[in-house]
């Protein structure tokens, strides 16, 4: 007995996010036999470039029930029953914590669709849901929504069940029951002995030699991923066979482990960073004219050859970051690349867009607010400190920034305080900046997420 799950959430990892809708279809081996389906309040404000993408507003989910006025429901609905969806680790991982969170234990066995696609249809150019469904016939009714994801994720099982004519489910099904192995030269008490906190952490080989750096918000957890092969490249690697020792440095935010890795793999330069080192992705806010003369925006992969107004180091981010624009200039989403959805935005229909995306407010003056919000984003930068949690209870960490440049960052006991610039400075060892840690800084001044900013004048 299988239980085909989808769920939409409020972001991509399941550690700092939460589940906003789940959808799932019992099914039998033959045909589905059950469904069930409801809307979940995270608790949060749903990002804005998550409701671009699925359309679940915050308002949509503000009557709706917390996963933990539901989870006995949902535990019910999944239990003693096989996990199905598509790309299961990552609805695997959000429902298991949020089960966590609410005292039940839940663990089974799961199946992935993209998996077990790629080896019952080999030789398809592509194993997204969207794509995956189109090549096999079925039409997909409400996409980036759970109902309709799921419905077409048990379509797919039951074509792969029919077509599986060597038996690649049942194989998948008894690897599942394996446990976490590690690597083979590396001393299992040394793996014990990671902390569950947020920091960089160092492979090393036989010689002692740094061949890999990584950060996380939780060490041990995050490494135990590498490890149990959650992480695809890890599949295609010798690393495993060659980690024969970790190290960690802890850095009390999130903010700093980012900033410190970025810094580590270029002081370093480990044999396999090769994503970090040779492709850095970073997304830019371009602006363009449309043959209706109406200034435009949109937010993609910055390319070599490009130039972006400004850059950041996630979509969200750059999202976020256009999200404030177009509230403080009175803009329209959709002509700022918020909104893909065909005819009128979401914001004129509820009267907070002006109607450029429909010619009702003519390209002249609309564009006049439109150069206003590109003039803002050359304005001189902010001298402040992004101030979060330390490494130990009774301290703090410090990331400073003057006129938009990244400084350094540093740790201070919780009894002292920063009131300016120069008091700020002292708690830090100055660092070179690179772009890819001013896109970093960037995105933290821009949503200051887990650290408190300090502005100084």
């Amino acid at each position: 007995m299988y239980a085909i799950v989808d769920i939409e959430t409020t972001g991509g990892y399941a550690e700092n996010h939460r589940v906003t809708e789940i959808a799932i279809y019992h099914y039998d081996g033959m045909q589905i036999t059950d469904q069930f389906h409801t809307l979940i309040n995270p608790g949060r404000k749903i990002p804005y470039f998550i409701t671009g993408l699925t359309g679940i507003t915050s308002e949509m989910v503000s009557e709706a029930p917390a996963f933990e006025d539901i989870a006995d429901e949902i535990h019910e609905w999944l239990k003693d029953r096989v996990f199905v969806a598509h790309n299961a680790h990552f609805d695997y991982s959000f429902l298991k914590k949020e089960f966590d969170e609410a005292g039940i234990v839940w663990n089974t066995k799961k199946l992935c669709t993209v998996r077990l696609s790629r080896k019952i249809i080999p030789g398809l150019s592509s194993y997204g849901l969207g794509r995956l469904a189109e090549s096999l016939g079925i039409k997909i009714s409400d996409r980036h929504r759970a109902g309709g994801d799921a419905h077409a994720t048990a379509k797919i099982f039951d074509i792969l069940i029919k077509r599986d004519q060597t038996g690649v489910i049942a194989k998948a099904l008894k690897r599942n029951s394996g446990e976490t192995i590690l690597p083979p030269n590396l001393p299992k008490e040394e793996f014990d002995q990671l902390p569950a906190k947020v920091g960089v952490y160092y492979f090393l080989n036989a010689r002692g030699t740094v061949i890999y750096v990584g950060k996380a918000i939780n060490i041990k957890k995050r490494i135990a991923g590498h490890f149990t092969g959650e992480a695809r490249e890890w599949n295609r690697s010798n690393i495993r066979n060659e980690i024969h020792h970790i190290t960690y440095e802890l850095t009390g935010s999130e903010l700093i482990a980012l900033i410190l890795e970025s810094q580590e793999i270029r002081r370093i330069w480990p044999k396999y960073n090769l994503a970090q080192k040779y492709k850095i992705e970073e997304w830019g806010v371009y602006d363009y004219e449309d043959r209706n003369g109406y200034l435009r925006f949109g937010v993609n992969v910055v390319n070599r050859g490009t130039k972006p107004l400004i850059t950041f180091s996630s979509k969200g981010d750059a999202w976020n970051f256009m999200w404030e624009k177009v509230k403080e200039y009175d803009l329209c989403p959709k002509l700022c690349g918020l909104q893909i959805a065909k005819g009128l935005c979401f914001s004129h229909q509820t009267g907070t867009c002006k109607g450029a995306c429909q010619g009702i407010e003519k390209p002249k003056k609309y564009n006049k607010r439109v150069q206003r919000a590109i003039d803002s984003f050359f304005e001189a930068g902010q001298t402040a400190a992004l101030v979060g949690k330390g490494r130990k209870p009774d301290e703090k960490s410090v990331v400073l920034i003057e006129n938009g440049s990244y400084l350094g960052f540093g740790f201070f006991d919780e009894t002292e305080s920063i009131s300016d610039l120069e008091s700020a400075r002292h708690f830090i060892k100055p660092s070179k900046d690179n772009q890819v840690v001013q896109n970093i800084v960037n995105s933290y001044l821009t949503n200051p997420k887990g650290v408190e900013l300090l502005l100084f004048n």
